[in-house]
């Protein structure tokens, strides 16, 4: 660990050279330190690299670190290990995740765009009439459904999930000529049966609807920063394998 880095549980007082960055924790990384944040103290001017050497230092979390591909945002963004950090920023450690304005399009409607995570059951009917207009010869819905285990508890770094899920929905539209896109995924403990996750589309025929739909869901399980712990009956819960999220 640096000189002058150190690494509690909550806030210190910070020098006149030094400066504190909070760091948020998720998945196996929040469960193997026993907490979902960290408060650092660094020096000023510090970067990301600092702060991840820093973080190495760290009993619960350093040989973790050292052995997993993590991604790191700083206030919601991704940041690379260059980025300069400033007093009380957020960074955040994405570990391999489980899974502007807008414009016309050519016929002059706005594509409609909706995007919840949140611990509420999800709705198929809901997210049918959100995606639904005159307009629209087909609507193509995806479910994912917990199987095989008695229960699935997601967890997500809310805020970056849903702005990335919106980007990534705005995309394929754009990409599929969708005339609207909603997606809604919970968080929480989800039972053997019931839908973790919805993903809607209406397009003008039925190609670009499946095709902007496969994609939905495709990038969302590969870039949103949600975790899941699968419960088998009578074994212990185990983190689902992931993929690293894309820089």
């Amino acid at each position: 660990m640096d000189r002058g880095a150190g690494v509690t549980g909550r806030a210190t007082g910070a020098g006149v050279s030094e400066m504190v960055v909070h760091v948020r924790l998720f998945a196996v990384l929040r469960e193997r330190a026993g907490t979902d944040s960290l408060e650092l103290a660094l020096r000023r001017g510090a970067t990301v690299a600092d702060a991840m050497r820093a973080l190495a230092g760290h009993e619960q979390l350093g040989e973790l670190l050292e052995r997993m591909p993590v991604h790191m945002a700083v206030n919601r963004d991704h940041a690379a290990p260059g980025t300069v950090l400033a007093p009380e920023d957020e960074l955040a450690l994405i570990p391999p995740v489980s899974g502007g304005a807008e414009a016309d399009d050519e016929r002059g409607a706005v594509p409609r765009v909706h995007v919840r995570v949140s611990e509420e059951p999800l709705s198929l009917q809901a997210l049918s009439r959100a995606v639904g207009d005159p307009g629209s010869g087909a609507i193509v819905i995806f479910q994912g459904v917990t199987r095989e285990v008695e229960r699935l508890d997601y967890e997500a770094y809310v805020a970056m999930a849903q702005e990335r899920i919106e980007a990534i929905v705005r995309e394929c539209i754009a990409a599929h000529d969708l005339r609207a896109a909603a997606v809604e995924h919970r968080v929480g403990s989800v039972p053997r049966g019931e839908p973790s996750v919805i993903v809607a589309v209406s397009a003008a025929h039925r190609g670009e609807a499946f095709a902007g739909a496969r994609e939905a869901i495709d990038r969302l399980k590969a870039e949103a920063p949600i975790w899941k712990r699968e419960h088998a009956a009578g074994a212990p819960g185990r983190w689902a394998a992931g993929t690293e999220p894309p820089r």
